[in-house]
């Protein structure tokens, strides 16, 4: 091939990874109320940045948040300084970060494996169920992820070629990453890269990449400053809050309730890769013939250190395994050849959508066995938005996911994208809004009414930051006394006496203490 046939035909491929980014995270960006705890939590800590001025500090409901760093915070307030505070403005920084991480899978892979090879690698990242959702998601992953990509292939190159632009790169991107979600951002490239080098016999190599001075200095020059100007704003409650409390502690222990077995990441996988899940699975057959490339092995070493890591750690979230996500999509790309019932792919996303499709027949039944009201109520509600369209949603892209697998002229590839354009679809235009309206709308109008009338909201057995966001506004966590207005639950609404209700839907109330 030519080389200006080549340019083009990688210009091509580009330009289709950019049709597939805009259906996946940029459709319905805005369309869901943002998400408790997460979601609300970062934007509120956004909108108090904006308010305050302090762009060192993040505050939350007026109180020092120490959860992360600063650099999601910095991109997010240009946006929303950009957009307003809406929904899309908070979201917009995670898309064009996972736009950024799927063009490196895409750019970094295709001189080793050829456009096609890594179009579908980066393509398959781009329509995976559980990266749809972090790439939409107002929280610092989609960055992270960004970074952590970034970061590994860059040591890759650097094993393979030797290359110090690799190298450099590598320290400067750990060094964003430092800034984006802290010692993470270190510990698997620095845990992955010594692994691979005990494998490969080259533990020199990887001592001098290490300490490589240069390195080491775009590092301390990216990460560095913000951290020593915390510590000299906030001494010791930053020490304890950042690294002991939200990172050595979630580690050793169940944080904030997120606990699990061993065996919690493997169906957080199966669902998370919808509707690849079957490539997933081939990998796991073909290991032993893919493991003869030194570039598989490194990809494997990735994926498995997070998966183990994350397996052990006392605390355990869904979004943790991404961080492992990206070799995976690589390995499946690769192993796509070797597969021999490639037309079986299908079967996966279709006992998915059979299980959303009996979802109104299962809050009914889940209905009749809870006594508890708050949860009863968000089951009604469930129950109210899904119906016969939700039937008839759910059948119509099963039939077309069946359909695509039947175009005679597509090849086993291009049957796996489509699968995922119309799963991608169906997330952005249909299930999104409908679980943010089901979970998060009451919320919202609540705060929004708050915001309206000028109340003054104490919040009262439910934590709810997304309130903060809409009612612009903060609320004291704790029991309502008479003559204020209390944001609670159906149940715990109960325990209040002289209760005058102003808001409720969907378990969600809004309601004053009389005299």
């Amino acid at each position: 091939m030519s080389q200006n046939n080549a340019k083009s035909e990688t210009t091509w491929f580009l330009f289709a990874l950019g049709i597939l980014i805009l259906a996946s995270f940029f459709v319905g960006l805005g369309s869901a109320p943002l998400f408790d705890v997460d979601e609300g939590a970062f934007s509120e800590a956004t909108r108090e940045m904006m308010l305050s001025k302090n762009y060192l500090t993040t505050y939350l409901n007026g109180a020092p948040r120490f959860d992360k760093p600063i650099l999601i915070y910095w991109v997010q307030l240009v946006s929303v300084k950009m957009f307003g505070i809406n929904e899309f403005a908070f979201r917009l920084p995670s898309a064009l970060a996972g736009t950024a991480w799927a063009t490196s899978i895409f750019l970094f892979f295709r001189k080793e494996s050829g456009n096609r090879q890594a179009f579908f690698a980066a393509a398959m990242m781009v329509l995976s169920l559980q990266v749809i959702v972090i790439a939409k998601a107002a929280i610092a992953d989609g960055l992270l992820n960004c970074f952590l990509a970034i970061t590994m292939f860059a040591l890759l190159q650097h094993f393979k070629t030797g290359s110090k632009h690799a190298l450099h790169l590598a320290f400067a991107t750990a060094g964003f990453g430092m800034l984006t979600k802290g010692p993470i951002a270190i510990l698997i490239p620095a845990a992955v890269s010594f692994l691979f080098a005990l494998h490969e016999r080259a533990v020199k190599q990887w001592i001098r990449m290490i300490f490589n001075p240069i390195g080491i200095l775009l590092f301390l020059c990216i990460a560095l400053p913000w951290y020593l100007l915390e510590y000299r704003d906030q001494g010791m409650a930053f020490i304890e809050g950042f690294f002991f409390k939200h990172n050595l502690s979630r580690f050793n222990s169940s944080f904030e309730g997120h606990s699990g077995s061993m065996l919690y990441y493997i169906p957080v996988i199966i669902v998370g890769m919808m509707p690849f899940t079957g490539l997933f699975f081939t990998v796991l057959i073909k290991i032993k013939s893919l493991l003869a490339d030194r570039t598989n092995r490194f990809l494997l070493i990735w994926f498995l250190f997070v998966f183990v890591f994350f397996s052990l750690s006392g605390t355990k979230l869904p979004h943790y395994t991404i961080y492992g996500y990206t070799p995976l999509f690589i390995l499946m790309a690769r192993a796509l050849p070797l597969s021999k019932h490639p037309r079986l792919f299908a079967v996966w996303p279709l006992l998915f959508l059979a299980v959303v499709a009996c979802l109104p027949f299962l809050l009914q039944i889940a209905l009749q066995k809870i006594d508890d009201d708050f949860i009863k109520a968000i089951l009604t509600g469930g129950v109210e938005l899904t119906g016969l369209n939700h039937l008839l949603i759910i059948i119509a892209t099963m039939l077309s996911i069946t359909a695509i697998q039947f175009i005679p002229r597509f090849s086993a590839a291009n049957k796996l994208l489509a699968t995922g354009v119309v799963l991608a679809l169906l997330i952005n235009l249909y299930l999104m809004p409908l679980v943010g309206n089901l979970l998060q709308k009451p919320v919202k109008e609540a705060a929004l009414l708050a915001k309206k009338e000028g109340y003054k909201v104490v919040m009262w057995e439910l934590y709810n930051p997304s309130f903060f966001v809409y009612s612009e506004s903060f609320a004291e966590q704790r029991a309502p006394k008479r003559g204020e207005i209390v944001l609670t639950t159906v149940k715990d609404l109960k325990n209040l006496q002289h209760t005058s209700l102003l808001y409720s839907k969907y378990g969600i109330v809004l309601a004053k203490l009389t005299e």
